[in-house]
Parts: structure tokens; sequence; C-alpha cells
């Protein structure tokens, strides 16, 4: 074999193996653009905390995790001695304010009334024969016959008799109209102020029997029976399942134009399926959460925002906790 030919040949492998490692690098690159962003999120459900405003003992707990309630179905029920003796205690305000109520509207007994007319009587009797008696010596003082010291004596007598029939006038007609307006306005007061009382230990009462606000499935209940909890102590979550929507964390350059209202599809792994969701919050996380810097390399630097949308149309078996899959 000539130089030459060999030289030919030399030439041509080093040409074949360029071409071999660029068709390579060509392929690389295609299936690496290939390959999508990947998001993941997950299924969120919107829960509410059953409490109750009076501390109690857990007497019975009606539910158990994973049950489906109603609205209005009772979840446990709390014994609570104190509420009970304070009720009491308001019961007997109540009857007391009532009691004295009535007193004022009634006014004095109809013995008290009786004594006071006797009185009032025996005044206008003594009224009468005083004002007699100072008529009858006045005329005798006119004459010349009595002095005008025995007239004086006289007239001052029928004027204290006089002022003692006012008096007297004066406590029958009390008597008989009874108590003053204040204070029947007062007793009313009273009573409105203990029944108020009342009132509030009765919604306490309320409060030993929990019912559901809303309806959807107990997640977690957190004392046992006859363990104790206190003001707001939280005893159960109840999971609203009709309210369920997906939470992603996407850096802003992957938004790919996402906006309020706007749709995407997300794939659900344990369907392997993929739905539709409809962003309904879009807010960026703040320089606490994760983000890209990029200004090393003489770029910008990415934030990430918080996206939440919700099913454009309900999947039956979506469950909290499930992941949720967007790709680019």
């Amino acid at each position: 074999m000539s130089a030459k030919s060999q030289h030919n040949n030399i030439l041509l492998a080093i040409g074949g193996f360029i071409a071999v490692v660029i068709i390579v690098a060509l392929i690389g690159f295609l299936a690496l653009d290939r390959d999508p962003d990947i998001i993941q999120g997950q299924v969120e459900v919107t829960e509410y905390r059953v409490s109750s405003k009076v501390p109690g003992r857990i007497l019975e707990l009606r539910v158990s995790e994973g049950d489906f309630v109603k609205a209005g179905d009772t979840l446990a029920i709390l014994d609570a001695p104190e509420v009970r003796a304070k009720m009491e205690q308001a019961r007997s305000a109540e009857s007391a304010a009532a009691a004295l109520e009535l007193k004022a509207q009634n006014g004095a007994r109809k013995e008290q009334i009786q004594g006071a007319f006797s009185v009032l009587q025996q005044a206008k009797a003594g009224y009468e024969i005083a004002e007699k008696s100072y008529q009858r010596i006045q005329r005798l003082f006119d004459e010349g016959v009595v002095s005008a010291q025995k007239r004086d004596e006289v007239y001052a007598n029928y004027k204290a008799m006089e002022a003692q029939m006012k008096a007297a006038q004066s406590q029958y007609d009390m008597a008989v109209n009874g108590a003053r307006m204040e204070d029947k306005l007062a007793a009313a007061a009273q009573v409105g102020r203990a029944k108020g009382a009342v009132q509030e230990v009765n919604s306490y009462i309320h409060e030993t029997v929990q019912i559901a606000q809303k309806e959807g499935e107990v997640a977690n209940i957190y004392p046992k029976v006859g363990e104790l909890v206190g003001t707001g102590s939280p005893i159960m979550s109840i999971a609203v399942m009709d309210d369920m929507w997906g939470t992603f964390n996407v850096r802003e350059d992957q938004l790919n134009g996402m906006k309020v209202g706007s749709e995407f599809s997300a794939f659900v792994p344990a369907f392997n399926k993929e739905i539709k969701m409809k962003v309904y919050y879009l807010k960026d996380q703040g320089s606490y959460a994760v983000w890209k810097a990029t200004k090393s390399n003489g770029q910008y630097d990415l934030k990430t925002f918080e996206v939440k949308a919700r099913p454009v149309e309900k999947l039956d078996g979506l469950r909290p906790g499930m992941s949720l899959i967007i790709k680019n």
C-alpha cells in the first residue's frame, strides 16, 4: 500500500470520527432540548377547626377520623359542671329581679293602703272638729267674749290639724299609686340584665355540644374521651372536600403567561390522567422564598411565585396531598 493511500485512509478515519462526534452531540442536544421543565405541586383542601368557648372534659366523641359529616351533625359533647352552676345562679338572679319588678308594679299591699286610708279619715275628722272650734271661737272673739290669746290657740290647733290631714292624704296617695316611675324603670332594667346573664350562660351551655358548621370529612381528632380541653383548644379538624385546589411554586421564567383566570393542564400521577385547572391566585413569595440567582453570569435574578388553581371539573377520588405535575 502506497504512502498516499495510507494518508487518505487516515484522513477518512479522522473525518468519520469527527462526523460521529458531531452527530452524537447533535442528537444529545436535541434530546436534552426536548426534556420538558417539570413543576410539581400538590392538592390542598380547606379545613376548619372545631373548638369550644368554654373549658371542659370530653364526655363523648360522636365521630371518627375519616367520617363524612353534614352541617348540624353532633361531633362531640363536653362536660362543664361550672357552666351548669353559673346557670343556676343566673336563673336565681332573674327570679329575684322579676319579684322586685312585680313589687314595684303592684305597689303597696292592700293592708298598707287600708291603714293609710284609716289614718286619713282620722286626720279629716280631727280637721273638721278643729275647723268648727275655730269658727265658733272667732264669733265669740268678734263679740268680745273671749280673749285674743284663746282665739290664737284655737287657730293654731286648726292649722296643725289641716297640715296633719294633708300629710295623711299624701301617704294614702303614695300607697295607692305604688312605686315611683323611676323605681319601676330601674326594676325593669334589673330584669333585663338578669335575662341577659341567663342568655349568656345558655350560649355557653350550647358550646358544650359541638356541631358541624359545614359538611366535610373529619381529618383529625386531637383529644381523647376524658381529656380536658381549654377555651378555644381545637377538638378536631373538618376538611371541606368540596373546596379543593392545587398549589405550585413556579419560577417566573416558567410562568409562560400564567395569570389569574388562565387555564392549564396538570398531570395527576395517582390517576395517570391530566385535568384542567384554572388559576385564581398568583403572588410572589418574597425575598425569603426560593429564588434563582443569575447575576453571577451576567443575567438577572428570578423570583418564585405561589400559584393556586382549582380544577375546572370535579375529579372523583381526588384527595389532599396528591401530586400535580405541570410539564412545560
